[in-house]
């Protein structure tokens, strides 16, 4: 398979952060949106876009309760918008489009991870339907402001995790086999956002139009969950002995840092993110897994020994940029899509 998985020494390292990546640069006339913009590494996008001089338009389930996180922070709006919601995603495109600004970067960075089985009122599982489903609804919605920016990256926040899965393309809402931590979907979910770029990329790059998926990191506290509304406290989906037994918290229940070995603080998490929309080393580079603010190797296969302190590998597998595949999902998208439209009622 021929691929375009080959680091290009940028200069920048693990340990790097979101307003390293935009030291020098000017944004100013840039247009953003960022998806869960007022969260952990979604927070710490925003934050340093506006720095540089870029508008952002943060979505957000519970705009109020976002701005109230955003407070203090110039050229920084909100917005509604529900992933599980196809009507409230038409809407937010709808008003965006309506506004007349074109969309420079659009910042696909929110997302759900692990937990019970949920379905959504399609009955769609709520990872993948969250995670890509309602990303790539929102992308297609939003690309008549993508095409006016002339000249426009979309950037979607995958994992490492998507090693866990390839698209489970018989059973993608997990009729059976849904594991106890959920973690095979939220696998299947982020190998989607990957597998999303790559064919965004192959049919938009033409007009101007780039895409890319990034890897964070580990970044502890970015209130990850399915079961309940943005912003509530909720407990762990793994306990704090749990998380030591993973070596992600010290003794003292503090999150370990450590860039080299993927455990990030939020700023370093959301640097490659940040490089992703931004960085001129990638003008002519579309259609990649990004991780450490590089473009990451391909690696083979390898068991993942997740719970355990040994170090789980997050560079980007075959299964996930294979351009069949890409164009295979884009297709069953579009379908999943359809069939859970409510025909305009008329007369």
């Amino acid at each position: 398979m021929n691929h375009r998985q080959h680091p290009i020494g940028t200069g920048f390292t693990a340990a790097a952060t979101a307003e390293d990546v935009v030291r020098g640069l000017d944004l100013s006339g840039t247009h953003v949106v960022v998806t869960g913009g007022h969260n952990g590494i979604g927070l710490e996008t925003t934050r340093a876009l506006a720095g540089a001089g870029a508008s952002v338009t943060v979505a957000a389930r519970n705009p109020d309760r976002a701005a109230a996180r955003l407070a203090g922070l110039d050229r920084v709006r909100t917005d509604r918008l529900d992933l599980l919601d196809p009507a409230s995603i038409d809407a937010f495109a709808a008003r965006y489009l309506d506004s007349g600004r074109p969309l420079h970067v659009l910042v696909n960075n929110a997302g759900i991870m692990a937990g019970p089985l949920v379905r959504d009122d399609r009955g769609y599982e709520v990872q993948f339907a969250t995670n890509h489903l309602g990303h790539f609804q929102l992308t297609l919605a939003l690309l008549p402001a993508l095409r006016a920016a002339h000249g426009a990256r979309v950037v979607n926040v995958t994992s490492g995790g998507h090693r866990l899965s390839d698209i489970r393309w018989d059973d993608p809402h997990f009729t059976t086999g849904y594991d106890d931590l959920g973690m095979l979907a939220y696998g299947q979910s982020k190998t989607a956002n990957v597998l999303f770029a790559v064919e965004l990329d192959r049919r938009w790059a033409a007009e101007g139009i780039r895409g890319y998926a990034v890897h964070p990191g580990i970044v502890l506290g970015t209130n990850l969950g399915p079961w309940l509304a943005e912003g509530e406290e909720r407990t762990a989906w793994l306990s704090d002995e749990e998380l030591r037994a993973m070596g992600l918290l010290d003794e003292s229940g503090r999150p370990v840092r450590d860039p080299a070995r993927e455990m990030k603080t939020p700023q370093q998490g959301a640097s490659t993110s940040v490089f992703a929309a931004t960085s001129p080393l990638l003008a002519d580079i579309g259609g990649v897994y990004l991780k450490d603010n590089d473009i990451s190797p391909l690696d083979t296969p390898r068991p993942v020994a997740f719970g355990t302190s040994e170090d789980v590998p997050s560079e980007v597998v075959p299964h996930a940029v294979d351009p069949s595949s890409a164009r295979r999902l884009w297709e069953l998208s579009e379908r999943l899509l359809s069939a859970s439209r409510v025909p305009e009622r008329r007369g």
